[in-house]
């Protein structure tokens, strides 16, 4: 009986200093960047605050619609991941309204982060190309890399 009681505190002491650090929690920041896209008015050039807009993204097997977002001056678009040069994201400002297409064209590189974040890609090179225009009238270039969500990388004008 006493080696059982000795066998229990081991097994106990040896849980509480198992407990590590939160390394499976990647919470600073250091995951993969989104692009941030905000809009502008092709007749002034300043910024606007859209009424709604509903966005979708090809990640490589058809679209995955992100969802609709009122009074909106600017979102963050996760781009893909995989190996793909491009990523094809369309733009509506009504439900069933007209869609405009625009491709994403960049280069990545990838760095490790942690055992919980696993790998960063970083996007550089960012090219935009207007595919369909409606309801997106023009592009204007921002930050032409993606290390972080702090910049504007790509303007929509409307």
């Amino acid at each position: 009986m006493k080696y059982f009681k000795f066998l229990i505190i081991i097994c106990f002491v040896g849980m509480l200093f198992s407990c590590g650090g939160d390394d499976d929690i990647c919470e600073s920041g250091e995951g993969t960047p989104r692009i941030k896209v905000a809009f502008k008015s092709l007749e002034s050039g300043k910024a606007v605050t859209l009424d709604s807009l509903y966005v979708a993204v090809d990640y490589g097997s058809g679209k995955v619609q992100l969802g609709k977002t009122t009074k909106i001056d600017s979102r963050l678009i996760p781009l893909r991941v995989d190996d793909s040069p491009y990523t094809d994201v369309f733009f509506r400002l009504a439900d069933k309204g007209e869609e405009s297409h625009v491709r994403i064209n960049y280069t990545t590189k990838s760095m490790y982060v942690s055992p919980g974040c696993g790998i960063k890609k970083t996007y550089e090179n960012l090219n935009p190309q207007l595919i369909q225009s409606n309801p997106v009238q023009k592009l204007e270039a921002g930050q032409n890399q993606i290390e972080n969500e702090d910049k504007t990388n790509l303007f929509l004008l409307f």
